[in-house]
């Protein structure tokens, strides 16, 4: 695919997801996005960097670390999603964070300007990962540290089903590469090929857990990565992939819900000080 038209399909789809991503999505990633702030834990007074932040999530709780003498810029390619941050912000009454909509891969922002720099399961989505890597490496300082999330193999993923489905109705082609930084070794050579060093990786495995079948194709559809592709379906299709999908991860069916297995790749690097 084009990197432009992938890029497009990415700011779109997440606009439509970014009213429900909260609600369905928070919960199921905690544990990789705790395990992220502790990885490369913001001091008092730094200045943090937070791609592809989506509802601020990470962004925010990195506020709170650095203080009031501190700052973060959280960047995302879907101004729904920039919005949806400020007005958490806003409501939290969080002073120091602010949002922007940027596109990973080119990020407006001065070198060496951040000490801390995350990206909670955003590279995956983006068209050239050692691109979206090289804006990190400029913008951070020397000696700054960068910490990464990306989802796992996809065989340690029970929601993986989504992608063959909706690409059987329609040609999605959402994230064709979506799975491959979750092989053993890849955010690390990544992280390396860009200039990092002291690189460390680790697995987290994760259970998302939904209350219902409704719940589970909502998280899946509506305010997943084929929230574009879904928009587009009409109500015969979505019966159709909704029940496909409800197949897919019955083995995971516990009562009237769903305890899916998830994996989620994190990688711990810095920026040399020379």
């Amino acid at each position: 695919m084009q990197a432009k038209l992938q890029r497009r399909i990415q700011r779109y789809g997440w606009d439509l997801a970014a009213s429900r991503y909260e609600a369905l999505w928070e919960a199921s990633l905690s544990a990789a996005h705790r395990r992220l702030l502790d990885l490369a834990a913001p001091a008092r007074g730094e200045a943090v960097l937070d791609v592809a932040c989506g509802t601020g999530v990470i962004a925010l709780a990195a506020a709170r670390q650095v203080g009031p003498t501190g700052r973060v810029l959280g960047t995302d390619i879907s101004e729904r999603m920039v919005e949806q941050a400020t007005q958490r912000a806003w409501d939290l009454g969080v002073a120091n964070a602010a949002f922007a909509r940027m596109d990973g891969e080119q990020l407006d922002a001065p070198a060496g300007s951040f000490d801390v720099a995350y990206c909670a399961l955003g590279l995956m989505y983006m068209p050239d990962p050692g691109q979206a890597m090289r804006e990190i490496h400029r913008l951070l300082s020397p000696g700054g540290r960068v910490a990464i999330a990306v989802w796992g193999q996809r065989a340690r993923c029970g929601w993986s089903s989504i992608f063959p489905i909706v690409d059987e109705e329609v040609s999605s082609e959402v994230c064709p590469l979506f799975f491959q930084l979750g092989h053993a070794g890849m955010l690390d050579d990544l992280c390396a090929r860009t200039g990092l060093v002291d690189v460390q990786e680790q697995r987290v495995d994760a259970v998302l857990s939904y209350a219902s079948g409704e719940e589970a194709c909502d998280a899946a559809f509506v305010g997943g990565p084929v929230a574009m592709a879904w928009s587009r379906f009409d109500a015969p299709t979505r019966r159709r992939v909704q029940a496909r999908y409800l197949r897919a991860i019955a083995p995971w069916r516990c009562g009237t819900g769903y305890r899916m297995p998830g994996e989620f790749v994190l990688a711990v690097a810095r920026k040399p000080l020379r």
